[in-house]
C-alpha cells in the first residue's frame, strides 16, 4: 500500500501540531553508544539541540517538546503561519538567510546577511512568497536540520552517504487528549528506553530543560535553558486570543499548548513513569492526577496511550470522533482508526 503524501496530512498554510520522528540509517546508534564501532557519539545529541534552538528562533514554528535518543529523535511542533504572515518582506528574507546563509563565520555559524542578499529575496515576489511559505513548513524544518546534522557527522566520520532514513514519520495531532499523550510519550522516551530512571536524568529532552528552568526561577530569560521552547501553559483567563509573536526573540510565539501548569505536567510525567508495565506486579496509586479526570481518561488507558502512542496512531492522533471527522487535504479521504485505539478511547 502506497504511503500517504505528507501534503495530504499537513499544510504549511494552516496551523497544526505535528509529532515527527527521524531515525538514522540501518538502525545504527550514530547519536550515542554504537556497539558496532565501539564509539560514543553522545556529542551529536548536543548538535541536534543547538540546531533546534536555532530553528526555533528563525522558523515560524513552535517547538513544544523534544527528545533525542541514540538512533532517533522526536519533535512535537506547531506551525504558526498566521505569525509568519505578519512578518515584513525584509524580516522574511533575514530569517531565511540565517537558516540558509550565503556566508558563514569562521566557527560555522551564519553570518549576518548583507543588504544585497536581503534585496535579492525582497525584490523577487515569487521567491519571497515561496520562502514565506517555507518558514512555516515542517518539511523544510526537518530537511534543513537533518541535512546539517548529516553533513557534520559524515565529515567527522570521513564517510559519504545517507545519515538519516530518507523520510521522517509524521503524525498530526487533532485534540487535547492526543496532544497530552503525545507530549508525555516524547518526554518519557529516554525512561522507556532505559536510558534514564528519572526525569531529572533524562538529558536531551524538553522535560529536562523545563525542570532546570523551574529550579532556577530567578534566571533572566536569555539564560533559561527552555527559552526556545514553547511555553507549556495556556492561561485561558489572561492570554490574548490569536497569534502571540514572541517578545523574547528566542522562539516564534508565546502561545502555550496545554491547559495545565508546567509543574502539574511534570508531576503527571513522573506519575506515568512510575506505573508498572505489562507482566510485572503493581497497582495504580490512589493519587491519580486530576488532569486524567478532566480528560475522561482512566489511568490504565492513559498509561497505554503514552506507552504505545507510536503504534496506536498512524497519520493523525486524537479521539476516534476527531479522527473520523478529519479528512486529507487532497482527496478529502478519511483516516483509518486502529481497532485498539477505538477501543481505548470509545466514549
Amino acid at each position: 500500500m502506497a504511503r500517504a503524501k505528507r501534503s495530504d496530512v499537513i499544510s504549511p498554510d494552516e496551523s497544526c501540531i505535528v509529532h515527527v520522528i527521524s531515525r538514522v540509517v540501518r538502525r545504527c546508534f550514530l547519536l550515542g553508544d554504537d556497539p558496532a564501532t565501539g564509539k560514543n557519539y553522545d556529542h551529536r545529541k548536543e548538535w541536534i539541540e543547538e540546531y533546534l534552538e536555532h530553528h526555533a528562533k528563525y522558523f515560524g514554528i513552535d517547538l513544544l517538546c523534544f527528545s533525542v535518543l541514540s538512533n532517533h529523535f522526536h519533535l512535537l511542533l506547531k506551525t504558526q503561519p498566521e505569525i509568519v504572515a505578519t512578518w515584513t518582506s525584509r524580516e522574511v528574507a533575514q530569517r531565511w538567510l540565517m537558516l540558509c546563509p550565503k556566508r558563514k563565520k569562521r566557527g560555522g555559524s551564519p553570518a549576518e546577511p548583507k543588504e544585497t542578499e536581503i534585496n535579492s529575496i525582497v525584490n523577487d515576489a515569487v521567491k519571497l512568497a515561496q520562502i514565506r511559505s517555507r518558514l512555516s513548513d515542517i518539511s523544510w524544518w526537518m530537511r534543513l536540520m537533518c541535512q546539517k546534522i548529516a553533513v557534520r557527522a559524515n565529515a567527522e566520520d570521513e564517510l559519504p552517504g545517507r545519515f538519516f532514513q530518507g523520510r521522517f514519520r509524521s503524525v498530526r495531532i487533532l485534540d487535547e487528549a492526543g496532544l497530552l499523550a503525545c507530549a508525555a510519550y516524547v518526554d518519557l522516551n529516554p525512561i522507556r528506553a532505559a536510558m534514564a530512571q528519572t526525569l531529572e536524568e533524562s538529558d536531551h529532552t524538553s522535560a529536562h530543560r523545563r525542570i532546570e528552568s523551574l529550579r532556577s526561577p530567578d534566571k533572566p530569560p536569555e539564560q533559561r535553558g527552555d527559552r526556545f521552547l514553547s511555553p507549556l501553559t495556556i492561561d485561558e483567563l489572561r492570554d490574548a486570543l490569536g497569534p502571540r509573536p514572541s517578545t523574547s526573540g528566542y522562539r516564534c510565539s508565546d502561545n502555550g499548548f496545554l491547559n495545565m501548569s508546567a509543574s502539574d505536567y511534570l508531576q503527571l510525567l513522573d506519575w506515568t513513569a512510575r506505573q508498572p508495565v505489562a507482566g510485572k506486579p503493581g497497582a495504580t496509586p490512589t493519587d491519580t492526577p486530576a488532569i486524567l479526570d478532566r480528560l475522561g481518561l482512566e489511568p490504565d488507558v492513559w498509561c497505554e496511550l503514552v506507552r504505545d502512542f507510536g503504534t496506536l496512531f498512524s497519520l493523525v492522533a486524537g479521539r476516534p470522533a476527531a479522527i473520523d471527522q478529519a479528512r486529507t487535504y487532497g482527496r478529502q479521504a478519511r483516516f483509518h482508526t486502529r481497532p485498539r485505539t477505538r477501543e481505548l478511547l470509545s466514549e
